[in-house]
């Protein structure tokens, strides 16, 4: 409805309504109040007229009263005098039913007297009304005190009826009996009834007759009035909605059709323009609105313009209705208002993808959906799809939106990351994370399993002599000839440097062995020429073959990896199959626990001294030598000998530190045991990696002047084999050593390589002869040599010797036939806690007299 049809409809159903309504109502309050007027009018007249007829009564007992008194008829005479009895007014002697007249003689009217004798119930003194034969009286008495009575009546004539009425509201007056009265009161509306004492038996009423002219006058002006108002109103309220029309509806309209000639799609946009003041501020309103949208639209024109994705918007239909020049660019297509076409047509896809955004429409998703999509074009596109509802204001979807990203390159990209993340760059091959993430599902339900650790010999050389490239070459040479012997039956990858991984699955023990064998050979026949020369590499493999039980995965590899270190043992291009009783792959494959052990009881420590008595043959030296040995706890509590612990701490680079925790207890036990310090010896050994390591020679100057140990109890003891290994570093440590005041001692000397010549070299108070020299002097006549060859030189260079292993008294013997300084060995004593060795030390000197005279006495 328009909003001039809504003022129309105003006036007419709802102001014509109330003016109406109002004036009915006037009408009806003038009326009420006419009549209410009229009543208490009415009512004051009624009560003036019975005041007037009742005082007019009682006046005539008053005379009554007056007569009766004792005066004679010369005083009476004066008061007939008295203009109200000369006014129809006569006065009468009443005694036994006889009616004597005072004041005159004339007749007594029949009708009169015949009205007195009827008087009832006389009692001393009365007054009121009577009517005999429709003769209205006026009658009052007094007794007098011999029974007589005094009775005046006045006459009522209709002159006496006009005397009572005043102005023009009562037109008759009549006295009548009550029940006549009742009946003409019923007929006529305009008779007042009022009762007025009787004296007659029964009641008496006025019949007072009012004169309706008046009151019918205003009434008639009354409805005239009404009816006035009601033209008067209807007259301007036609006159409002002129003036409505003319100042509102009419500017209203014309605003109203400026706004139909708005167009959305327009991108010009026209301001509206009012004529009266009060359509300024609406107006200004809408215009401020119209602004702010094409603002926001060219905002949101130029926003979608210049981002680089494609944004296409639909309708409920899936018809497109928007495409931002970047859509049209990537579809090569410029979509025109006329043509209108679904998204799915637009972009050469069947009905599915209509199909698929009518039903994310339908579902009224909040979220924005994401899906990658394939497109032909020029050529195949991969584009991300993010999807996304378009709601009113009211929450209700009234289309979609749709971003197209081109991924094409980064699809490619991830592809490339991807092949290089799984697969080595030089070889081809997976690298070691693809390995290790394909092995779980390879080996899933297989009967066997074949684990091999391949490691090329001889690559080092080809890097060293060849440079990187060359070794890059002799790398994709071995991986292809190993690819073409494996084909598919097996997953080869390159773990790292010259280490390859091959996992075989369902093969048998010998068909692994031979199929390994073949791979060794095509590796050796692969050759990379370099300035003349020709470079080969070896290959040796390590095998962990299960059959039916498969170890946890990041198990399979480690016992392949420990089998290829005993076959790099064995010699050059060997295939060697782990073996879970061989107690020596055992250590190397629990040494990443120990190493993890070793830690945490150097942390904590844990870490355990024993010590192992040297015994002076010759009797000449004056302390007693203890070499410090170490101890660590494994399960249950059970105390380990070093073979298991040292070769891996050794293998992870923990020997330094292990070293340096063996001289803090040392030295701390030297401090707490102050009364040995004169008559005790001890020997510790440093490891090779030790020697020469950053900060160990201060650690042990701060070690001494902390628990303040002297120089002369401390022999530190250095292997042949990482003396010459360290050359260098091991003389630097050696030389500063010596200038603190500490022995040093060269031990397991002979089983190496040494030479006298380093020997000569190194500054060493004690050379300490390997056992397995040791062990069979008794009855080898060789070992004899050795050990006095040895000792001869030593003694010529003034260094005293230490014979290990010594486990019989004629090795005893023998090593004093030769002069030997030291003996060690469970002959001379067992490895015991350094906690027990004063205890140890009286059973170490008992066994070792007893041995001593036993020899003797031989």
């Amino acid at each position: 409805m328009l909003f001039s049809d809504r003022i129309r409809t105003f006036i007419l159903f709802f102001c014509v309504p109330a003016l109406f309504a109002v004036t009915y109502g006037l009408h009806q309050w003038f009326e009420y109040r006419i009549d209410n007027q009229r009543t208490q009018t009415q009512a004051l007249e009624n009560q003036r007229i019975v005041n007037h007829f009742e005082a007019d009564s009682r006046r005539l007992l008053l005379l009554a009263q007056l007569y009766a008194t004792n005066v004679d008829d010369a005083q009476r005479q004066p008061l007939w005098q008295v203009p109200l009895v000369q006014r129809d007014v006569q006065v009468f002697h009443l005694q036994d039913n006889t009616l004597t007249p005072l004041g005159s003689d004339g007749p007594i009217d029949a009708s009169l007297q015949q009205a007195i004798l009827k008087l009832h119930s006389l009692g001393q003194y009365g007054f009121g009304a009577s009517l005999l034969n429709q003769l209205p009286l006026a009658i009052g008495y007094q007794r007098l005190d011999d029974g007589h009575y005094i009775v005046v009546v006045r006459q009522l004539s209709a002159l006496y009826f006009n005397s009572l009425r005043q102005g023009e509201l009562t037109d008759s007056i009549a006295l009548e009996a009550a029940n006549s009265a009742q009946l003409l009161g019923s007929a006529e509306q305009q008779i007042s009834h009022v009762a007025v004492t009787s004296v007659s038996g029964f009641p008496l009423m006025l019949a007072i007759q009012h004169q309706p002219d008046r009151y019918a006058a205003m009434a008639w002006h009354n409805t005239a009035m009404v009816l006035g108002l009601c033209i008067g109103g209807l007259l301007i309220l036609w006159l409002g909605y002129l003036w409505l029309r003319r100042y509102l509806l009419a500017p209203f309209a014309s605003l109203m059709q400026q706004i139909q000639t708005i167009d959305p799609t327009s991108a010009q946009m026209t301001s509206l323009h009012v004529g009266p003041q009060e359509l300024h501020a609406l107006s200004d309103s809408i215009n401020s609105l119209l602004t702010g949208f094409s603002h926001h639209r060219a905002r949101a024109r130029i926003t979608l313009a210049a981002i680089a994705e494609a944004v296409i918007v639909t309708d409920r239909q899936s018809v497109v209705t928007y495409m931002n020049p970047q859509a049209e660019k990537l579809l090569q297509i410029v979509l025109s208002p006329e043509r209108k076409t679904t998204i799915g047509n637009l972009l050469n896809i069947d009905n599915s993808l209509d199909a698929e955004l009518q039903q994310f429409m339908a579902s009224a998703s909040q979220s924005i959906e994401h899906r990658k999509m394939r497109l032909q074009l020029k050529h195949t596109c991969v584009l991300d799809r993010a999807l996304t509802n378009l709601r009113d204001p009211q929450g209700n979807v009234i289309g979609s939106v749709m971003v197209l990203r081109d991924i094409t390159a980064e699809e490619k990209l991830k592809l490339e990351l991807r092949r290089r993340a799984n697969n080595d760059a030089t070889t081809g091959l997976l690298n070691r994370h693809a390995f290790e993430s394909q092995l779980p599902s390879y080996i899933n339900h297989a009967r066997s399993i074949a684990v091999c650790y391949l490691d090329l010999e001889q690559f080092k050389l080809i890097n060293d002599n060849c440079g990187h490239v060359a070794g890059d070459r002799m790398l994709a040479l071995v991986a292809k000839a190993m690819t073409s012997v494996i084909g598919k039956h097996g997953l080869l990858a390159r773990l790292g440097g010259d280490e390859f991984g091959l996992v075989l699955r369902d093969f048998s023990a010998v068909a692994v062995a031979r199929l390994l064998k073949k791979v060794s050979q095509q590796v050796a026949m692969q050759a990379v020429h370099h300035e003349g020369v020709h470079y080969r590499v070896g290959v040796s493999i390590g095998v962990a073959f299960y059959h039916g039980h498969q170890p946890e995965t990041h198990e399979l590899l480690k016992d392949a990896d420990i089998a290829c270190i005993a076959a790099k043992r064995k010699g050059s291009n060997k295939i060697h199959f782990y073996d879970q009783h061989d107690q020596q792959l055992s250590y190397e494959r629990n040494a990443p626990k120990w190493a993890h052990r070793i830690t945490q009881a150097i942390e904590t420590r844990e870490l355990m001294l024993y010590f192992q008595p040297i015994r002076s043959l010759n009797g000449v030296s004056k302390r007693q030598r203890l070499e410090i040995l170490l101890r660590i706890k494994g399960e249950q509590g059970r105390v380990l000998p070093p073979a298991q612990f040292i070769a891996a701490a050794e293998r992870f680079k923990l020997m330094p530190d292990v070293d340096k925790e063996v001289i803090r207890k040392a030295f701390e036990w030297l401090s707490q045991h102050r009364e040995v310090i004169g008559t005790i010896s001890l020997s510790i050994n440093l490891s090779a990696n030790s020697l020469g390591a950053d900060g160990m020679m201060e650690y042990i100057a701060d070690q001494q002047l902390m628990f303040d140990v002297p120089s002369s109890c401390i022999c530190f003891e250095i292997t042949e084999t990482s003396a010459i290994q360290n050359r260098q570093k091991a003389m630097q440590m050696l030389d500063q050593l010596r200038k603190l005041g500490f022995s040093l001692a060269l031990d397991d000397f002979g089983s190496g390589f040494a030479s006298y010549g380093y020997l000569r070299e190194l500054p060493v108070d004690y050379v300490k002869i390997d056992g397995c020299f040791v062990r069979q002097i008794a009855t080898n006549a060789r070992d004899f040599a050795i050990v006095k060859s040895i000792h001869d030189v030593c003694c010529t260079m003034g260094v005293e010797t230490v014979a290990e292993f010594v486990e019989s008294s004629e090795i005893i013997d023998r090593l004093n036939e030769i002069g030997i300084n030291y003996a060690q060995g469970y002959a001379i004593g067992r490895p015991k806690p350094l906690e027990q060795y004063q205890h140890g030390l009286r059973v170490v000197g008992a066994q070792v007299s007893q041995l001593h005279g036993q020899a003797v006495n031989e």
